[in-house]
């Protein structure tokens, strides 16, 4: 009875260690923005990626570094010309001491890529900011604003807690102020961070920036 008993746990025990031996990974798909097949590529770290990495408050759970080509993630793409967008900006860079967040002028030829991996267009983006948190996570609107505070250290990254508000709720006051924006607080005639040039460091579009001023 014993041997019967070895004869028939030997092959389970056998089965068994080779499946404790080989791992498996599982992928989920990306909440794309857009549907469409997109290359993918890791993309190029930078001293800005590096200091990021040292908050000591980061999340466990990030989103992948992976864009095409040489796009960068965590891109606000938004109106250069107008007032209120840049005031944001400039709040943002501010309160961003890790560096985490880059940004691109709607205006730039530079935002094209942008664009076109998101699937949305520029006269979108005059309406509604562009986020590009990485391969897959594009955000616009009141989402985009709620995900970039998210990357800021405290307090400013508890702001993300009005995410518990409902987007379609949330959209509306946005929109209803992005249609607004340009009665309430102006228009410039060319990106507004051209007057304030120390903030270039911060944008992909710099160098076609200062070609132009």
């Amino acid at each position: 009875m014993l041997t019967r008993a070895l004869r028939i746990l030997k092959p389970r025990l056998f089965l068994g260690s080779l499946l404790q031996r080989r791992s498996v990974c599982f992928s989920a798909p990306s909440p794309a923005f857009s549907t469409g097949a997109i290359s993918r590529t890791t993309a190029e770290i930078d001293a800005d990626e590096v200091t990021a990495c040292l908050d000591p408050a980061e999340s466990v759970t990030k989103i992948p570094v992976i864009m095409p080509g040489n796009l960068q993630p965590r891109v606000v793409v938004y109106d250069g010309v107008c007032h209120l967008c840049h005031g944001g900006v400039k709040w943002i860079i501010k309160a961003d001491k890790y560096r985490k967040i880059k940004f691109c002028c709607l205006q730039s030829k530079a935002a094209e890529p942008y664009l076109e991996v998101s699937g949305v267009t520029r006269e979108d983006v005059q309406k509604r900011f562009l986020f590009i948190e990485g391969l897959g996570f594009y955000h616009q609107a009141s989402t985009a604003a709620l995900r970039v505070v998210s990357y800021l250290p405290l307090p400013y990254s508890a702001l993300n807690a009005f995410s518990i508000v409902p987007t379609p709720l949330r959209d509306s006051v946005y929109d209803y102020v992005a249609k607004n924006r340009y009665d309430w607080f102006g228009k410039a005639e060319d990106c507004l961070v051209l007057n304030d040039k120390e903030l270039l460091e911060r944008f992909i579009d710099r160098d076609e920036l200062i070609n132009r001023s």
